[in-house]
């Protein structure tokens, strides 16, 4: 489609957006929202008829990218035939979505309760461990996010914890291994993996093993940073939780349906959870809709017991729908295969030749369609481009290479001193060194702030 400018209607968009929307994560008079036209495939335009390549994936959802004709007809045709209905019943769109999901789960993990979201997925998965196991406390890693919901946003690693810290939550975090910024002092993946795993078991052990109900991870961390654990790290976290009976559950809500190059991350690593959390891609984020796969030792515990949780549109007959016509397009259309093809063959050389040109560049990693950049001050330090939790005139340097970015016409995805490379997961080969050329651009100005 060819973006019609029509200013005047984007004005009134943003006006009534800046007069009565509440943005989340934001202070309120600080920001500039864009106002979105349209979008289609990897890219979205404004009513100025500026085009981007959305190398964002809208937040790491649009797996198979923007209005995709059969999701959109499937929303339609469910919509005209049962536009929703109560979840204590059962509907067509709702087991057969559920059905999909269990037929590409690893394991046993062969019962699916819906929820809205990835955030009150990972607090169903918390509250059933709980149940299941009789235990108070959960353990999650530094460097993670889970969700902005109370309890998910304790689980949380990251800055975005703090404000709401309670401190009463029951949760306790560990470092999880990260060889580029180690806190182990390793020098090699097999260091990093063994000294985070004696972390992680002492942890347990001061905690003590009879409290503890579960340990959450990201089986890759998205936000904190695209952090691929070291072979062996998240065998031995699961048998670390079979010796001390904790349930392992792990959030595969950014890291699932194709954006590894796999259906979920846990296939690259032979490794089956307890309990697994997902959304956003399950249905490129059309309708909202998350869950949790359940084990069948879990699924027991509340086999005659009820289990004490639930929403109002939980399997919502829209959502559901739109997830069955995306599952089956990603199956039909190869697109977990193009994730990990493209990722092989054209985005991380691609990337290491960006590394190897621009010394704001520290580290690159990542797979399939999920990639980030360390950006870096000094490469010889690794000191940050920019400060930890940097606002304001110390964030510059990033808001500068963003804004670089944008005028190169692709949308980047920054993080605190990361930019992440996370396009749809169908993303051609030619949008791709599309938006890779761009960001080549876009790291010239980053360099201007190394040393």
């Amino acid at each position: 489609m060819t973006p019609q400018p029509n200013p005047e209607a984007g004005a009134a968009v943003k006006a009534a957006d800046r007069a009565h929307v509440f943005h989340s994560w934001s202070a309120q008079e600080l920001i500039d929202p864009l106002a979105v036209a349209g979008a289609e495939g990897s890219y979205f335009w404004d009513y100025e008829g500026r085009k981007y390549l959305d190398f964002t994936s809208g937040l790491v959802y649009t797996n198979i990218g923007y209005q995709h004709p059969k999701v959109v007809a499937a929303i339609q045709e469910q919509a005209a035939t049962l536009s929703t209905f109560a979840p204590a019943f059962a509907v067509e769109a709702r087991s057969e979505a559920a059905r999909l999901i269990a037929e590409r789960t690893p394991g046993d993990l062969d019962k699916i309760f819906f929820t809205n979201g990835g955030a009150d997925a990972v607090e169903h998965a918390v509250r059933m461990a709980r149940l299941h196991t009789g235990r108070p406390k959960v353990l999650s890693a530094y460097r993670s996010y889970h969700g902005g919901t109370q309890q998910a946003v304790n689980l949380t690693g990251d800055p975005r914890r703090w404000p709401s810290d309670s401190g009463t939550a029951g949760v306790v975090h560990f470092w999880a291994p990260f060889l580029y910024r180690s806190r182990f002092y390793a020098e090699s993946e097999e260091q990093e993996c063994a000294r985070a795993l004696e972390h992680l078991e002492t942890t347990i052990a001061f905690e003590g093993p009879s409290t503890v109900a579960a340990i959450v991870l990201e089986t890759i961390p998205g936000t904190a940073g695209i952090m691929v654990p070291p072979a062996g790290y998240l065998a031995g976290v699961r048998e670390l939780c079979d010796k001390y009976g904790i349930v392992f559950v792990l959030d595969e809500v950014m890291a699932g349906f194709g954006r590894t190059g796999r259906w979920f991350a846990a296939d690259l690593f032979d490794v089956v959870p307890d309990l697994m959390t997902f959304a956003k891609g399950v249905n490129s984020g059309y309708v909202p809709l998350g869950g949790v796969a359940i084990s069948g030792a879990i699924a027991e515990t509340f086999g005659k017991r009820a289990y004490p949780g639930g929403l109002t549109y939980s399997g919502h007959p829209l959502a559901c729908a739109a997830a069955v016509a995306t599952i089956n397009v990603m199956a039909e259309e190869g697109v977990a295969e193009n994730a990990a093809r493209l990722g092989t063959e054209v985005v991380e050389p691609a990337l290491r030749a960006l590394a190897e040109r621009h010394p704001s560049v520290g580290e690159v990693r990542g797979v399939g369609m999920f990639w980030a950049l360390d950006l870096v001050k000094n490469r010889e330090t690794r000191e940050p481009l920019v400060p930890y939790n940097a606002a304001g005139e110390a964030n510059a340097p990033m808001a500068a290479f963003a804004a670089a970015a944008k005028k190169q016409g692709v949308w980047p995805f920054v993080n605190m001193n990361r930019t992440h490379v996370v396009p749809p997961c169908n993303v051609s080969e030619a949008e791709l060194k599309e938006g890779l050329a761009a960001l080549d651009v876009a790291l010239s100005v980053a360099d201007e702030y190394t040393e």
